[in-house]
């Protein structure tokens, strides 16, 4: 175990201009000569691909025309064998792990291998290549299509330099979280049990529907109703979140089951039929910054937010989508570090809300915007059919966001946002999809169940981020929940005017009230994510379920510049 507490009284300090600048306690004086930030006399240096420049004056990136490149779609992860075969217990060459649980119950069907590489990648014509890492060799990396009832195995094995030879920003030691994953604590990628290079890890994902230890019956297949669609999988090493996941470790996980099936053909009476194979596209937004070389950069000395001014998706800046006049299924993900999102398209066509964090709703909603938080996922539907060929359709973010604290609240006119992608209508094509009335339905909950109420409040506090006036310590464990229970958290933001979107690992949570008024439709399904601000509300009441796994998880501000410094907690279920 990383025994790691986070103490701002032994942050290194720089200041410039009577301004105070943290780095954080990670880094050395030492490891910042190594990774050439500061030079042997303790002056900050300029160096291709950090944020040295960005340190000392806040400028724009070099200028790109957009629109100019095809939108990239992840290439799908295959099945391989591993060697050695994975196992209940640690293998050879396997990073330490405890056993696996129910491993003997959901037997991998398939088994993946990514690899975590550092690579030469072009986010624009424009510019050069910038050093990346990426999951397989791509940014995003590659998605893993998979299917309720079918556990696998995904071999996570760290591939990147070592930190002796390390350049740059971020930490080549990682960690990987599957987000939104109803999943063991010793695959669920915990900031702490990171690994470096050499080393793998193999994740269990048992793709089983919540509440299959509920009844005594150990076979029981849980709750479909529980079922979970848009997942992402990404960098959680403790303190190195935020540059691990800039840099590129991230990618999609998709899952289907019966309902939702992803075959717009399916001849099954219960299946939903949604827009499906090229017509279902994943869509990772993030905002970047490159220096004046045309290198990507991170701002290291910023604590409250980075925004970039070059808008990305899936790994491209700005790109085109050539489109047919038909309905497609868009899974917008927000991918952070720090930027809200409210998506317009530019000749008025709405969008179908399908899903909130990747889990459909009972009933679409129909909207002409869409608001994405930093990791929510939102499951679109968009209908082209009545639009001409020849069209250009932008997708718009009118989201004022002036700096880290979060969205101002105000909406920009239309024409004056962020153009982040075009849709061009390029041709016809048959289009058996639909989009029921009816999607599917919500878990039936009871609050009387809930054995207990706790409150948290997510503060600023001395420069940092904290969480009922404690920053994160690995070894404190602030809540223990039984396993098969439930309880009722408070969710409140006391950091004055700050933004901050909160997730919750291995559960998800029903939103019962925020700011004392029940949530509107599209925030009324199951989420992972809440956000705490301007816009949304000060605090929100939730329903919590602690269902089959035990072990450690955490909470945490997904703005991942206050995650890295201190906005998270530790919290166990332990067994009845």
């Amino acid at each position: 175990m990383h025994l790691l507490k986070y103490r701002p009284s032994k942050l290194a300090i720089i200041s410039r201009n009577n301004r105070q600048e943290i780095i954080q306690a990670g880094l050395t004086r030492r490891d910042l000569i190594k990774m050439g930030l500061i030079a042997g006399s303790g002056f900050l240096v300029t160096k291709s691909g950090l944020s040295a420049r960005a340190a000392l004056s806040a400028s724009s990136s070099p200028p790109t025309e957009p629109f100019v490149q095809p939108l990239l779609i992840p290439p799908v992860a295959q099945p391989a064998d591993l060697s050695p075969a994975p196992g209940e217990l640690r293998v050879a060459g396997e990073a330490p792990r405890a056993a696996h649980q129910f491993w003997s119950r959901f037997q991998p069907e398939k088994t993946y291998e990514l690899v975590a590489r550092e690579f030469q990648h072009s986010f624009h014509p424009a510019l050069p290549t910038s050093t990346v890492w990426g999951w397989g060799g791509t940014v995003p990396g590659k998605t893993i299509l998979a299917r309720y009832g079918e556990p696998i195995v995904v071999r996570f094995r760290n591939g990147l330099p070592r930190l002796a030879a390390h350049r740059g920003f971020g930490r080549p030691e990682v960690t990987t979280h599957l987000h939104n994953a109803h999943t063991a604590t010793e695959s669920d990628g915990f900031p702490t049990d990171f690994y470096p290079t050499g080393l793998f890890k193999d994740h269990l994902y048992a793709n089983a529907f919540a509440g299959f230890t509920v009844t005594p019956d150990l076979l029981s297949p849980g709750d479909p109703n529980e079922a979970l669609g848009t997942l992402w999988y990404h960098d959680h090493r403790v303190d190195f979140t935020s540059q691990n996941v800039y840099r590129g470790l991230a990618g999609f996980y998709l899952l289907f089951d019966q309902l939702d099936s992803g075959n717009e053909q399916d001849p099954d009476p219960q299946a939903l039929r949604l827009p499906s194979g090229e017509f279902d596209v994943p869509l990772m937004f993030t905002d970047r910054v490159f220096d004046e070389d045309g290198q990507l950069f991170f701002d290291l000395f910023n604590l409250d937010g980075i925004l970039g001014d070059k808008f990305v998706v899936n790994g491209r800046i700005q790109p085109f989508f050539k489109v047919a006049r038909r309905k497609y299924r868009f899974r917008l993900l927000n991918a952070g570090p720090s930027r809200f999102y409210e998506f317009f398209l530019s000749n008025g066509l709405p969008f179908t809300i399908i899903a909130s964090d990747g889990n459909l709703l009972p009933s679409p909603v129909r909207s002409r915007s869409v608001r994405v938080s930093v990791a929510e996922r939102v499951d679109v539907i968009v209908d082209f059919s009545g639009t001409r060929i020849g069209d250009r359709i932008i997708l718009e973010n009118r989201l004022e966001h002036e700096d880290g604290r979060g969205p101002t609240g105000d909406l920009l006119r239309p024409g004056r946002g962020d153009a982040v992608l075009r849709f061009d209508v390029d041709r016809d094509a048959p289009d058996p999809s639909r989009v029921p009335e009816e999607l599917r339905p919500l878990p039936a909950i009871n609050i009387a169940e809930a054995t207990a109420v706790r409150v948290w409040e997510f503060e600023r506090r001395r420069g940092a981020w904290a969480i009922n006036d404690e920053f994160f310590d690995v070894n404190e464990i602030r809540a223990k929940p039984r396993r098969n229970t439930a309880e009722l958290w408070i969710l409140r933001n006391d950091s004055g005017g700050w933004s901050h979107p909160v997730h919750i690992h291995l559960e998800e949570f029903r939103i019962l009230s925020i700011d004392g008024r029940r949530p509107p439709a599209h925030l009324a399904g199951r989420k992972d994510v809440i956000e705490l601000g301007r816009g949304i509300g000060g605090e929100v009441r939730i329903f919590m379920r602690f269902r089959d796994f035990v072990g450690r998880y955490p909470m945490h501000c997904h703005n991942t510049i206050h995650e890295d410094h201190a906005m998270m907690l530790r919290w166990d279920v332990v067994p009845e």
